[in-house]
């Protein structure tokens, strides 16, 4: 019988593989390197080294970067664009703004289809969705034949204000598919039937690049699980929180943009519930960035404003995740002011941090807690020698000479700047947003997380860090708790005091009627299907909208306007009950329940932590060197409690619990570390 849950995560450093077993309620987990060059490969090395018999698998979800390593790269198929005559350019024009507004050389990058590649026909719909001129078809049929001639492989079809219309894109569709039957053809009014040209354009166009390569490495992955035995669809984790099969992924492939990252919030939000956090701020911190969401109300925050690259957005429901670049290979310098600085360079994994002894030469974040001894001499239970001389080397040559530092301060402020930096982004995504950070808990996770975790959490005042069982392997055990889910939107603006209730309840119906349509295709029975209705609202005369949940029946609109007015309080800490309220557009939640592992909490409990493996000294900054208990974390029981300092070792992460907390092992095995002076003001 098939009792095996496998979830597989892949990052840029290394691929985790999350095995969960059905029988025993029990999780083991194992590391691979990553190969950049082909992921699948990574993947099945994984499989193989956790001994996983794939007939025995009853669900293997997967978080994958391809589609984001896709449009950072820019390695697309031959790929083109068709849109409306006198909109060629939409895409480069963009909507004026700049990532840097004070940086007059800092220009955007350009599409992702050239402009040689964009061409027009001769079509035209109003704003209502009048046919103003009707598609030249024969005009179309000779694109065609020059798109046939090119050899291009993908198509996007974006003509404007297809959004009340589409009839004109689909029949460009349709054509495009018969004369090029080979070719991939994504229509914007299918992918987002939204107003916005720049933002429905883009996202169309992000669509038709990544079609051969996503759907190419799906389907070949998909295809190796099966022959191995698998005989159960390869769930996909896509951003918005949910997964897709191979059969959805060709349709709408733009959705695994930011697949990885997604699955860390998951992750953060199922631990922080489970330890009793209705909000707690998810710091994922890998080798080359850290990922940052915050879960507040026990619910994760999502966006329909983002984008891999500034400039090219990607507008689908989306977690919110802040990521910037600060990670165990993140590269300590000296800019030309003299000033430390921290990141965002990368070392990445090939050459990686000096102690790596690969060839890199540059200190970096992981250089520095080896030569502070927060790590010893090995990462990944023995996979990786790290070689102490070197990270000495590197910080004295690069950064203790230049700033007259020994290298213990040197390091030290290596860290105080990485630090520092986590610190900001966790205010831009909490204060910002209207959130106190003290009403909070840090889940640490990530290869380096745990690392830095209880240090952050100081900067921010923040009492409680939670470090899980596997926070090396915290992002692959996220794809386990998700969802297929699929995101739909249809355009309704209006004033709401003017909304026909029985004309809302016809759209929502329409929505409804497609959302079951994908999950039926998807396998996903009546009884698993869970669909929701949401509404974006704005003040009129705003530009920006608001989205909440909307009930069905009698008063339900009513009921929506008023979470808006809360919702607006919140976000911009500001209401106006007495401003007419309009209605931008109704979207749709579909979600089909997969089955998902039940963690139990620990049988047996014990008080003291036992003997450490062996006792080192650490350098603590203002404390100095201290000498600091090295635990072996599967030895560590429920119950156990300890007083910083102490180092806890595991295979895929090690956790410094600093001077001046306390940690102590739940009943489900995460480390909870208190920092004493922030719990004690909290408390008081």
């Amino acid at each position: 019988m098939s009792n095996v849950r496998v979830a597989v995560d892949v990052g840029g450093t290394f691929t985790d593989v999350c095995i969960f077993d059905e029988d025993s309620q029990r999780m083991r987990v194992t590391k691979v390197p990553s190969t950049p060059a082909d992921p699948m490969l990574a993947i099945l090395s994984g499989v193989k080294r956790a001994e996983i018999n794939l007939k025995d698998v009853s669900l293997f979800s997967h978080g994958t970067t391809v589609a984001t390593n896709a449009l950072i790269t820019r390695n697309f198929p031959a790929a083109a664009m068709v849109t409306t005559k006198g909109f060629r350019d939409v895409i480069e024009i963009r909507d004026g703004t700049k990532d840097d507004l004070w940086d007059a050389y800092n220009d955007v990058t350009g599409p992702y289809i050239r402009r040689r590649d964009r061409f027009e026909v001769t079509e035209r719909v109003d704003y209502a969705g009048n046919i103003v001129t009707p598609l030249d078809e024969a005009e179309a049929r000779r694109l065609a034949a020059v798109l046939r001639k090119r050899g291009v492989a993908t198509i996007a079809v974006c003509f404007i204000n297809s959004y009340a219309n589409p009839e004109h894109e689909i029949r460009m569709r349709k054509i495009l598919e018969e004369e090029l039957p080979d070719a991939t053809v994504s229509a914007s009014a299918e992918i987002l039937p939204e107003i916005f040209e720049h933002d429905r354009f883009n996202t169309a166009v992000s669509n038709a690049v990544l079609g051969p390569l996503v759907s190419g490495y799906v389907n070949r992955l998909a295809d190796e699980l099966k022959d191995g035995g698998y005989d159960g669809d390869l769930l996909l984790l896509h951003s918005g929180g949910g997964s897709m099969t191979p059969r959805m992924v060709k349709r709408y492939p733009v959705r695994l943009a930011a697949s990885g990252i997604a699955a860390g919030a998951i992750a953060a939000k199922h631990i922080a519930q489970q330890c009793g956090y209705e909000n707690a701020v998810g710091l994922d911190m890998g080798g080359t960035s850290t990922d940052i969401a915050l879960v507040s109300d026990g619910e994760l925050r999502i966006t329909k404003e983002w984008q891999v690259e500034y400039g090219h957005p990607i507008v689908f429901p989306s977690i919110e995740v802040l990521t910037i670049g600060a990670g165990g290979g993140s590269i300590a310098h000296i800019d030309i002011a003299g000033s430390l600085r921290n990141g965002p360079q990368s070392a990445g994994a090939d050459p990686g941090p000096a102690c790596y002894d690969m060839g890199g030469t540059q200190p970096t974040n992981c250089d520095a807690n080896v030569v502070l001894n927060r790590l010893g001499s090995s990462l990944a239970g023995g996979a990786k020698t790290l070689d102490r001389g070197l990270s000495e080397a590197a910080i004295k040559q690069v950064i203790a000479e230049p700033l007259g530092m020994t290298q213990e301060e040197a390091a030290h402020a290596i860290l105080q700047v990485a630090n520092a930096n986590m610190a900001d982004a966790v205010r831009l995504i909490s204060i910002r947003r209207g959130y106190d950070p003290r009403d909070f808990a840090l889940i640490a996770f990530g290869g380096a997380g745990a690392l830095h975790g209880a240090e952050v959490a100081k900067e921010l005042n923040i009492p409680t860090v939670v470090v899980p069982p596997n926070p090396g392997v915290t992002s692959a055990m996220g794809c386990l708790l998700v969802d297929i889910r699929h995101d739909l939107s249809s355009m309704y603006t209006g004033l709401a005091a003017d909304a026909d209730p029985e004309d809302l309840d016809k759209h929502f119906t329409t929505l409804e009627s497609e959302a079951s349509a994908r999950l039926r295709h998807e396998g996903v029975s009546e009884e698993n299907s869970v669909l929701q209705r949401v509404i974006s609202m704005r003040y009129q005369g705003q530009w920006r909208s608001l989205a909440v949940n909307i009930g069905a029946g009698d008063g339900a609109l009513e009921e929506a306007i008023q979470r808006f007015h809360q919702q607006h309080e919140r976000e911009f800490a500001f209401r106006q009950d007495d401003q007419p309220v309009e209605i931008y557009q109704l979207q749709l939640s579909a979600i089909g329940k997969t089955p998902k592992p039940v963690f139990l909490p620990a049988r047996e409990r014990v008080s003291e932590p036992g003997e450490p493996e062996s006792v080192r000294p650490v350098y603590f900054g203002e404390d100095g060197w201290l000498e600091t208990p090295v635990y072996d974390r599967t030895k560590l029981g429920a119950g156990a409690t300890f007083a910083g300092p102490a180092i806890i070792d595991q295979l895929d992460s090690t956790t410094v619990v600093p001077p001046r907390t306390t940690a102590e092992i739940d009943d489900w095995l995460n480390i909870r570390i208190h920092l004493t002076e922030f719990k004690e003001q909290q408390e008081g």
